[in-house]
């Protein structure tokens, strides 16, 4: 038998299929996955985390292996360093065709993730609508941007007029369609013996969580639909960051919560099978992980941008082989972004610092925010950014010129950051390998310099 990871073949085709904000526990929450081919081929990630919190930070680490102050996607700089390679870069020098179908325009041109790819495909503009008009509208006008360009002649307004379209994705779904163009694409590069790389976004599971075909409420009465449609609005648009109120009480975030639940049970099926149907019996090596996943209340905060917490970065993820396809568990802390260094490996190509695989000190999860300016109004108390990392079952986090820590979380609840004793320095006191001390020493200095850590 072949070992699991092996360089005896490179891979036909590779696909990494990305299911936009999906929460680790929203697939694992005691029950069954609903991948059970999946399940079956795979090594199964048990403590992946992601670099960042939200599309382009998350999906810049992805395509980069790079942490967010290295390739500089952020909610404050908003665009991919002109100098950072990408995978897709990466992989096309290597004579694979690169191809991007997305239901996110957080991960086009927009914001240069589009680096590589020969072709970018916004599923949103090739779908037929499903619903009325009038829904689109309504829906993209809880989203502050949209309002935005509905109302300025600014000249970014060109850019992101798309919006209006990529409604086709927040109120329907579109995950079969996505799948349905990179088959055929797949099958046309085969056709010429040519390989490919296939990038697919997914937004059912990212907000509104679709409960359906198209977007409706999942409580029943005026009064229950009002109380959810107000938590829907208040989340989307963080109105927390702007003013001491509780818009969101945890009753609402726990249906708000559920519904990306809902959402990952209509995509599970459809999705483990077009997953066995790309790797069964075929020279291609499947990954499928989510890019980040959503705040529900956790560590105070609700949606996503610019927070640190266990159900923010936690992802799911599934490596699929494309030669040894035993089911293997990985419980050992490991980022996504090393996604991108195990597939240049598995290519036999040059790569950094560590893989998935390699149980080595450079490979642990270190995770960044970076506060979110919410239209100018983002209060005091939330201008701040945070680096984290995992050792030993607890996260060390930095913000505001001090360390807090929280144990990995257990259970339902996740436990709150606490302060460290004044003058604690867990990098110095509790890492003991001096390899990983001086890269994490090194990368919250750099993170300092660049963005402010140590003077915010």
């Amino acid at each position: 038998m072949r070992p699991y990871f092996c360089l005896l073949a490179k891979p036909q085709n590779i696909i990494l299929i990305v299911a936009d904000s999906l929460r680790y526990d929203s697939i694992n929450n005691g029950l069954e996955s609903g991948l059970p081919y999946t399940e079956k081929h795979s090594a199964k990630f048990t403590e992946a985390r992601s670099a960042g919190c939200w599309t382009l930070p998350a999906t810049a680490s992805l395509f980069t292996g790079l942490l967010p102050h290295q390739h500089g996607a952020t909610s404050q700089s908003r665009k991919l360093n002109n100098e950072a390679t990408t995978l897709a870069e990466k992989l096309k020098a290597d004579g694979y065709k690169t191809y991007q179908v997305t239901a996110n325009v957080a991960t086009t041109e927009i914001f240069g993730l589009d680096k590589g790819f020969d072709e970018v495909h916004k599923i949103w503009s090739l779908v037929q609508p499903k619903f009325k008009k009038v829904l689109r509208l309504a829906v993209l006008a809880g989203k502050p941007r949209v309002r935005k360009m509905l109302l300025s002649k600014d000249k970014i307004v060109k850019e992101l007029s798309e919006d209006l379209t990529v409604g086709n994705c927040w109120v329907q779904n579109t995950f079969e369609d996505s799948f349905e163009l990179a088959r055929s694409i797949i099958r046309k590069n085969e056709n010429k013996n040519e390989k490919s790389f296939v990038f697919i976004n997914m937004m059912e599971a990212h907000f509104p969580y679709h409960i359906g075909p198209t977007f409706k409420l999942s409580q029943k009465g005026l009064r229950n639909k009002t109380k959810e449609i107000k938590g829907l609005y208040h989340m989307l648009n963080q109105s927390f960051l702007k003013k001491d109120k509780q818009y969101i009480r945890p009753e609402i975030a726990e249906i708000i919560k559920n519904r990306q639940h809902e959402s990952w049970k209509i995509l599970q099926t459809k999705l483990d099978q077009y997953i066995q149907e790309l790797h069964q019996d075929k020279n291609n090596l499947v990954v499928f992980c989510s890019d980040h996943g959503d705040n529900f209340g956790d560590q105070e905060w609700f949606y996503h941008f610019s927070n640190v917490t266990d159900a923010g970065n936690k992802v799911p993820l599934y490596w699929l082989d494309n030669e040894s396809k035993n089911a293997r568990i990985i419980t050992n802390p490991v980022s996504s972004r090393f996604i991108q260094n195990s597939i240049l490996k598995k290519c036999e190509l040059p790569y950094g610092e560590g893989t998935l695989f390699e149980e080595n000190q450079l490979n642990l999860p270190i995770l960044q925010s970076y506060w979110y300016n919410n239209s100018g109004k983002t209060m005091d108390k939330f201008i701040y950014n945070q680096f984290c990392f995992i050792q030993d079952n607890t996260r060390y986090v930095f913000k505001n010129n001090h360390w807090l820590s929280a144990p990995i979380t257990t259970g339902e609840i996740e436990p709150i950051f606490k302060p460290l004793s004044i003058g604690t320095d867990p990098i110095n006191e509790f890492v003991f390998d001096a390899e990983r001390k001086a890269m994490l020493l090194k990368n919250l200095a750099v993170d300092g310099i660049k963005t402010g850590y140590l003077t915010v």
